[in-house]
């Protein structure tokens, strides 16, 4: 996904109560249907129901463990502080018990490592259950996206889809690992600690509580300021990685052009505002840290007076006062979980949504009476096609046209007439409003799309060639195609001088978007792949157009010996090499507006006639010139 794709996708940031990943958030977009959503997440985890078990008992008994530590600490504290003060008043037998004390630190030691043992036990074992579960539904996505109507890729953009696989699996999948624990921890921790908390005093219980409605406050305050800062802060962020990858990826176009000063300038004016809205969004959410620990201050005032106060009364013991201050201390921490892991789970059940729609996506479909027929003859016909992309724009409207076995078919027209349609149509890429294709008298609509699409080889205008070698790219429609038939197909495309004088040759390895080779050079890749493919039905869309005219000549050959005994389809706009077409098929918005050979067309002096001697002549003008 480039920069620009993920533009308006930008995952959210989590800036924490004390400045770091937590409660401040940037809003995120909620789901529209939480409950039904949640309850269809839930259902990936069904099958690990035990180990999900055994990480709540492991994630209970180790915070119980960790809150228990300052309740020892506290009595050995006591312990220490009584057998010093009986030591110094001269008691009879005073002193300090340490064999008592070492007691409490080593079952002190013991549950400290109890804990760190069943936290490390939890996050291994949630680890592996969230993995597994988006691994399981990461595959039935990219399952379903394989099944989808190329209408579906139409209607949405790749770079949207390619946030909802990465952005919003990462999403999901950070969220399952560690909230779900946290959430556990969190719920535990505030209510173990106000158990433990009450059975010191409950004085001071309420004392701290006290200042509870003032941290939600200053927290809500600051929340709400910073949220727009960080609003403004992405957006900038997102304009500016987009400015940076279209200044970047057309440096060329920029240079030729001159607009180097102007990009600079706009950069800068970008810059500027990220700047303001980034330094405003840290300095408000720092300011949480201060405030916070001012309150949380206040609380440990509050129970040290009123600490010192029962400890004078005997009501309590020293030791229970510096337990208290950890359970203080930890009262705050459970309540900024809970506000960040609140607004995490809303961001990943709009990341869930977005992944179950393309689940609930209608799928292609065979139909149940789908048949397969091993090698068709070719005979391919359009009996009264109608078809729109939008329902209220028309495009194509009763249109016949057939193809006997073995013909050439050239499809000529202007840009927007429909060739391109016609072709995706014949592959059921699209499904018709009304009429039928047939190929050897039966429908499309009742064969097999896998043994439909395995009949074609296509060789596109715009070249696809994947992240390999130049023999894995040429192989790509024959996987058990040996070394030899691969340099044989590279032979017939004239691909094979050039590979040869590639340092590695045919192993040479294509990087993502073949940018280490010329465009020519990809061209005669595909071709050399649908040679290879062997397919009974060729569609050619233009495939000689990134050539010169000497290699075009020779791949003209190589087509025209592939093309002998196969029914093709020739997209073309230079009517020079379809000339020797058996039917040429002349179309202009959406409509067959004539058929015939290249002949009878010109002798009907119409649109075909036109557009021929219209090229004709620009050829004509420009060699004169």
């Amino acid at each position: 996904m480039s920069i620009k794709d993920s533009r308006d996708n930008a995952a959210p940031l989590r800036m924490g109560l004390f400045g770091g990943a937590a409660g401040l958030a940037v809003p995120v977009e909620p789901p529209k249907h939480f409950k039904e959503t949640l309850l269809r997440l839930l259902q990936y985890f069904r099958p690990y129901r035990i180990r999900l078990l055994l990480v709540l008992i492991a994630t209970s008994f180790g915070t119980l463990f960790s809150i228990l530590g300052p309740k020892l600490m506290g009595s050995a504290t006591t312990d220490l502080y009584v057998g010093i003060t009986a030591k110094l008043k001269g008691l009879p037998g005073s002193g300090v018990n340490f064999p008592e004390i070492l007691r409490l630190l080593a079952v002190l030691a013991i549950l400290y490592l109890l804990s760190s043992l069943f936290g490390y036990f939890q996050q291994y074992v949630m680890a592996g259950v969230a993995q597994r579960a988006v691994y399981n539904l990461r595959k039935q996505v990219n399952q379903k996206l394989t099944r989808l109507p190329i209408s579906y890729f139409d209607r949405h953009p790749h770079g949207e889809i390619m946030s909802r696989f990465v952005n919003d699996f990462d999403n999901i999948s950070s969220t399952l690992q560690q909230s779900l624990t946290q959430l556990i921890q969190s719920v535990i921790t505030f209510v173990g600690v106000i158990v433990m908390m009450l059975t010191i005093s409950p004085l001071m219980t309420v004392a701290v509580a006290a200042t509870l409605p003032l941290s939600v406050l200053v927290t809500k305050t600051i929340a709400t300021r910073a949220q727009a800062y960080f609003l403004s802060r992405q957006r900038s962020l997102g304009e500016l990685n987009g400015h940076i990858e279209e200044m970047y990826t057309g440096h060329q176009i920029v240079k030729a052009f001159g607009r180097e000063e102007q990009a600079l300038t706009q950069f800068d004016d970008i810059n500027e505002r990220l700047y303001d809205s980034s330094w405003k969004a840290q300095f408000v959410t720092g300011i949480i840290m201060p405030l916070m620990n001012f309150i949380g201050n206040l609380g440990y005032v509050l129970v040290s007076v009123l600490g010192g106060i029962l400890v004078i009364q005997h009501r309590i013991q020293i030791g229970d006062i510096l337990a208290f201050i950890q359970y203080a201390r930890q009262f705050s921490q459970p309540i900024t979980q809970l506000s960040s892991i609140s607004n995490v789970i809303q961001s990943t059940m709009a990341s869930a949504e977005r992944v179950f729609e393309i689940l609930d996506e209608t799928e292609e479909t065979n139909g149940a009476d789908s048949e397969v027929v091993d090698i068709p003859q070719g005979a391919i016909a359009w009996h009264h096609v109608h078809f729109r992309y939008d329902p209220d724009v028309p495009l194509i409207e009763d249109m016949n046209i057939e193809a006997q076995p073995g013909q050439t078919v050239a499809i000529v027209g202007p840009t927007g007439a429909g060739k391109t349609t016609l072709v995706n149509l014949m592959m059921r890429f699209y499904e018709l409003n009304a009429g039928t294709i047939t190929i050897d008298g039966i429908s499309v609509t009742r064969l097999a799309r896998d043994h439909l699409h395995r009949w074609f080889g296509m060789v596109l205008q715009d070249t696809w060639l994947f992240y390999g070698t130049i023999r894995d790219n040429i192989a790509y429609g024959r996987a058990n195609a040996s070394d030899v038939e691969v340099v044989k197909a590279a032979q017939a495309a004239q691909a094979d001088h050039f590979i040869r004088t590639l340092p590695d040759g045919y192993d040479t390895l294509l990087n993502e978007e073949a940018s280490n080779i010329s465009q020519g050079q990809k061209q005669l890749l595909t071709i050399a792949r649908a040679i290879l493919a062997d397919p009974p039905i060729l569609i050619l869309d233009e495939a000689t157009s990134s050539v010169d005219p000497r290699t075009e000549v020779l791949i003209q050959h190589a087509m025209d010996e592939l093309m002998k005994g196969r029914t093709s389809f020739v997209i073309a706009h230079r009517l020079s090499t379809i000339r020797d077409a058996d039917l040429i098929v002349v179309m202009d918005h959406g409509q067959v507006i004539e058929q015939g050979t290249h002949p009878q067309l010109l002798a009907q002096r119409g649109f075909y006639a036109e557009l021929y001697r219209s090229q004709f002549a620009h050829q004509h003008d420009s060699l004169v010139v």
